[in-house]
């Protein structure tokens, strides 16, 4: 029988500890205050742009330090301090929007702003699903249309309808489209999953309203929540192309699509490889991790284990379990590996399973290590690699040639040949040089120290150094 970690029951909390609590969750106000810094200091020069990724940079460090938080929640702890946090988070997301599209109404699609849109500012609107996410689960119905427009400022309104009422029941079955199977990449999950909890969300809300073949324009279809959350998300939408024009409405899709592929990273790793063998969703159904960035810089949600147990438990309350896998690192490490280096945390994951005699390796009685046996069930499912037909010179040389003409000329489009096309080339040739000069002495510095911050802090300072210099270059050409 699953057991939780055991917490001490306390009849009453000094005010003193729960200010210390509440101190620590402030860690949540990072990304989103970050970004908002972003957003209020632009437009800028390209190399000060990039020097934004900064604070992302830190939090993967602090996230994979291996710092931990196990102790259970304190029972006394009043809701309020901790609910405001929420509130605080909700305004933030609007906000941040809101300055998106500020700035863009002013800068051009074409720059070094737009890409940190796709980094920082998704990066920030991913974490902002995790608030409604806690809203959502919340039985009021403000809290729960405060968690609906969240969710309608990154264009997913329909995971309100289909994580509730589909993913929480079918967890960890082959009916979830949001559970990962052992053996599956990231890409092809992502390719699965997305339309598949669509159609999901879509039946779940005809089923409510009583008819699952109702026909698109029957009058009931007045009340299908999935049509009410599309109407109000992409009316924002076109409003804010209206209002402000394509390079804002392009900055408005851009983020919304890294907050999804972001939230998509966690439902993959949340559930990977797991199969649910019960009627109840057990501890041991999801991933956990006891990574101290993640548990209070994301609002509780490392510990999706006891989530699962007890859906409506707040944040702040969330136990730890010791029968559930552990993730390698916290979610900001675990969605870098994911992402960049999946093969790698396929083959920790099952070794992790196989350790737990989880998934596929429940009730396994092999001889085999638990190592050995992760590698050959992975080889067993995974399907055999790909001779890529792209020769190898054509991503290294013809790729960065072509994203070097085509922003030249979308730059010299939006600023009416401001400088000339040849001009403009060579000036984005030295932005693109000066980008992998950055690169290198970063990687290089961190191999050398070990220290992610400070090796990418130098690399900055490299890529401000040859931006300024290509700077007082296009003076003197002027």
């Amino acid at each position: 029988m699953a057991t939780a970690v055991p917490t001490s029951p306390v009849p009453e909390i000094r005010v003193r500890e729960v200010a210390g609590i509440w101190v620590r969750h402030l860690i949540s106000l990072y990304i989103p205050c970050a970004t908002l810094v972003f957003l209020w200091t632009g437009p800028h020069p390209w190399y000060v742009a990039l020097a934004f990724m900064w604070p992302l940079v830190v939090a993967h460090q602090v996230d994979c330090s291996g710092r931990t938080e196990e102790r259970g929640p304190r029972d006394a702890l009043p809701a309020w301090p901790f609910d405001a946090l929420v509130y605080t988070l909700v305004g933030l997301q609007f906000l941040i929007v809101w300055e998106t599209v500020l700035l863009f109404s002013v800068q051009g699609i074409f720059s070094m702003d737009m890409v940190m849109v796709f980094l920082l500012v998704g990066g920030s609107s991913g974490f902002s699903i995790i608030t409604a996410h806690e809203l959502i689960h919340r039985r009021g119905k403000v809290d729960q249309i405060l968690g609906r427009l969240l969710l309608c400022t990154v264009l997913y309104e329909h995971f309100y309808t289909e994580h509730l009422r589909g993913h929480h029941v079918r967890v960890g079955t082959p009916e979830d489209p949001a559970t990962a199977r052992f053996g599956e990449s990231y890409e092809s999950f992502f390719r699965r999953t997305v339309p598949a909890q669509w159609l999901s969300a879509w039946r779940l809300e005809k089923r409510r309203l009583g008819d699952t073949d109702m026909a698109l324009f029957d009058p009931r279809m007045l009340k299908h929540r999935m049509v009410h959350g599309a109407l109000v998300e992409w009316g924002l939408a076109g409003a804010i192309w209206l209002a402000f024009g394509p390079a804002a409405f392009v900055a408005f899709l851009a983020q919304a699509f890294m907050a999804v592929r972001l939230l998509e990273a966690v439902n993959y790793f949340e559930h990977w490889g797991l199969e649910r063998t019960s009627a109840r969703v057990r501890p041991m159904d999801s991933w956990d991790t006891h990574a101290w960035f993640t548990y209070y810089g994301l609002v509780g949600l490392s510990r999706h284990a006891d989530h699962h147990a007890s859906p409506a438990r707040p944040y702040q309350q969330l136990r730890t379990w010791a029968e559930a896998p552990l993730l390698p690192y916290g979610y900001v490490g675990t969605i870098d590996l994911v992402m960049a280096q999946n093969q790698d945390f396929q083959a920790q994951a099952a070794e992790e399973l196989a350790r737990k005699q989880l998934g596929p390796f429940a009730n396994d009685d092999s001889a085999a290590v638990p190592e050995e046996a992760a590698r050959a069930r992975l080889a067993d499912v995974q399907p055999p690699a790909r001779a890529s037909r792209i020769p190898a010179w054509v991503p290294r040389f013809v790729v960065p040639a072509l994203l070097v003409l085509v922003t030249a000329i979308g730059v010299e489009y939006e600023t009416s040949g401001g400088l000339g096309l040849g001009a403009r080339i060579l000036l984005h040739g030295w932005v693109l040089a000066s980008l992998i000069g950055f690169l290198v002495v970063a990687r290089r510095l961190r191999e050398k120290f070990d220290h992610e911050s400070l090796a990418f802090a130098a690399g900055f300072a490299v890529l401000i150094a040859l931006g300024a210099l290509g700077d007082a270059a296009l003076g003197w050409w002027s």
